[in-house]
């Protein structure tokens, strides 16, 4: 028993398809637009400040 009830050889077979499909070239490109979304994601989560009612003296 696999991933999600696959089994290995299921899973590699699918693996297979897709690479032949798109290739690796794009399939590199993408891994890189998608690393560099998660990368994003995670600053921008962590540069939240906290929202305050006060006004701020300018």
């Amino acid at each position: 028993m696999g991933l999600g009830g696959f089994s290995s050889g299921k899973i590699l077979i699918i693996l297979l398809i897709v690479v032949m499909l798109f290739g690796t070239r794009r399939l590199r490109g993408l891994g890189a637009d998608l690393g560099e979304t998660i990368r994003g994601f995670r600053k921008s989560m962590g540069d939240d400040k906290p929202v305050t009612d006060e006004p701020k003296d300018t």
